[in-house]
């Protein structure tokens, strides 16, 4: 599609050297990096070596599986992730989606359709340079990244670190549900110390705090059984 110029470097986890290569030789004929690991282990080196633009996953690996790949990567790091699976039933892929995965493909797939999902993958989740210190804002709810401050209207919210940094979270990507585990590592990430029933206790605490009615949010949501996501709605 127009408006897209290929940047960026693309880590390509596949045990298959064959496929491996072949994703590779695409890749670079259209403008990217493209690095290459063909177990788990490596892989979740690579990530933390090269900081990818975009992980290419296949589930299937030695050493360490895509799944916990995947749920490693998750812990600290929202790099983009397109699964290679030979598995076509709606529960692996509604598994791998709740891992963290942003997009799947299912083998056997053209070279060129993988490089095209990775082009719509980085488009819909790549943000301007200066993008962190943008004003986030949804109705009267407005977050200044910059100044660490919340605020519903002009009136300032007092939030603890955690509060914020689970609002923060989920208002950079509003109607993406975020799984208690993935929010339980941005916790951790900070240090904190977080048990299985945290987030919904921080989570509570945060609708008291910016909803109009606690019991009947408009901003931050629930997904029943998985976790939880910011509005939709058109932001201000």
């Amino acid at each position: 599609m127009t408006g897209f110029k290929a940047t960026g470097r693309i880590l390509i986890v596949e045990d298959d050297k064959n496929i491996a290569a072949l994703l590779q030789k695409y890749l670079i004929r259209d403008g990217f990096q493209a690095e290459l690991a063909h177990d788990g282990m490596s892989a979740l080196k690579s990530v933390q070596q090269c900081a990818p633009a975009l992980v290419i996953l296949d589930l299937m690996l030695p050493v360490l599986d895509g799944w916990e790949v995947c749920r490693h990567i998750r812990e600290d790091s929202e790099v983009p992730i397109l699964m290679l699976t030979a598995l076509e039933q709606e529960a692996e892929r509604i598994r791998g989606f709740s891992l963290g995965a942003d997009d799947y493909v299912v083998k056997p797939f053209s070279p060129r359709e993988v490089v095209e999902r990775v082009k719509a993958i980085l488009r819909r989740t790549q943000t301007p340079h200066d993008a962190a210190s943008r004003l986030l804002s949804c109705g009267e709810l407005s977050l200044e990244p910059d100044k660490y401050r919340v605020y519903i209207g002009e009136c300032e919210v007092s939030l603890t670190a955690s509060e914020y940094t689970l609002l923060y979270t989920l208002m950079q990507r509003p109607g993406r549900v975020f799984t208690r585990d993935e929010l339980i590592a941005r916790l951790r990430v900070r240090g904190e110390v977080v048990g299985d029933r945290i987030i919904d206790v921080h989570i509570g605490h945060l609708r008291q705090k910016i909803e109009t009615e606690p019991s009947c949010p408009t901003y931050i949501l629930t997904k029943r059984g998985v976790g939880y996501h910011f509005t939709e709605r058109t932001r201000a």
